[in-house]
């Protein structure tokens, strides 16, 4: 049996057809033009409709990833801050554009799913899963089963709130972790430093070109000893690290995998929240702790994605 994944990004909607054993059989990426619901549900289809033909088997069901906080008995995305939208029931549109049942869940509930059945938490029964990329996100496997919460919401480590009052946050709400920590954000706040010629090390990297302006970049600038970046970088690697080991205490999960463009890419932020793992989450929820790096890559959503649908 063959089900249909979908990860529904900013800017893409991707399609996988996956087999039982979380194989990916074909797939195809299909640009967003407009970015209104209805033109997003167009989209999708047609990146479903090539992926299906590519694998030429029969799909009776799909599972669709997207970033997002999701009614999970509705499948209404009440807050969907990439795509700009509130309250909208893309569940159900899909399920009467594609005529078959559709399951919306967080793209991070998505990628641990992909993770713990074809991935880097095979074997184990209780994960938790930190994607640090243009966002932040979580999501909690516990006895081998996904903890989504009352209302489907469980998970969000990106909102819970470092500065109370804080920096805007693309939910709405202020103070988030994600206002500080998110890719989008740190490159925010380092053109905030660059226009305010704050940041020389900055300005010898990117110039005046604030679209040079990258997580990776401000790392090299903070890393150089300057210190307005370096302010934001430390203050940024802090919290992610202080939230991720509170998290492994109040968990206690037997492996926390990492993943996302940032902790790729980003050295640094990736050796501090190991290091505040070790040194702030309990002893005994440290014990036996396995910490890994996902291994499926822009996949583990897609894949995800479609088991969760089977």
């Amino acid at each position: 049996m063959a089900t249909l994944g979908i990860d529904l990004g900013g800017t893409f909607a991707r399609a996988a057809v996956v087999d039982e054993a979380g194989k990916m059989l074909a797939s195809a990426k299909v640009a967003l033009a407009e970015r209104s619901p209805s033109s997003v549900v167009e989209t999708i289809a047609e990146a479903a409709s090539a992926a299906v033909r590519s694998a030429g088997v029969i799909v009776d069901a799909c599972g669709v990833g997207a970033a997002a906080q999701i009614h999970k008995d509705s499948g209404v995305l009440s807050v969907a801050p990439n795509l700009g939208w509130r309250n909208v029931p893309l569940g159900q549109l899909l399920t009467d554009r594609l005529g078959q049942p559709v399951k919306v869940v967080n793209d991070l509930s998505a990628a641990a799913w992909g993770e713990l059945h074809a991935g880097a938490g095979r074997g184990a029964q209780d994960l938790l899963v930190v994607f640090v990329g243009s966002g932040v996100g979580s999501a909690i496997i516990s006895g081998g089963r996904l903890l989504d919460g009352a209302g489907g919401v469980a998970g969000e480590l990106g909102h819970i709130k470092v500065v109370p009052g804080g920096r805007r946050c693309g939910c709405g709400e202020q103070g988030c972790l994600e206002a500080y920590t998110g890719g989008h954000n740190l490159i925010a706040q380092a053109r905030e430093l660059l226009e305010a010629g704050a940041s020389p090390a900055l300005a010898h990297l990117v110039g005046d070109d604030g679209a040079k302006l990258t997580p990776v970049t401000l790392e090299q600038a903070a890393e150089a000893g300057d210190a307005a970046a370096r302010e934001v970088y430390e203050r940024a690697a802090h919290f992610l690290a202080l939230a991720v080991a509170n998290q492994v205490t109040v968990l206690n999960p037997a492996r926390l995998i990492l993943g996302g463009g940032v902790l790729n890419h980003c050295p640094g932020i990736r050796r501090r929240v190991l290091e505040g793992v070790r040194a702030w989450a309990s002893q005994t929820s440290r014990e036996g702790l396995l910490i890994a790096d996902a291994e499926l890559g822009d996949d583990s959503g897609l894949i995800g994605a479609a088991l969760l649908a089977a």
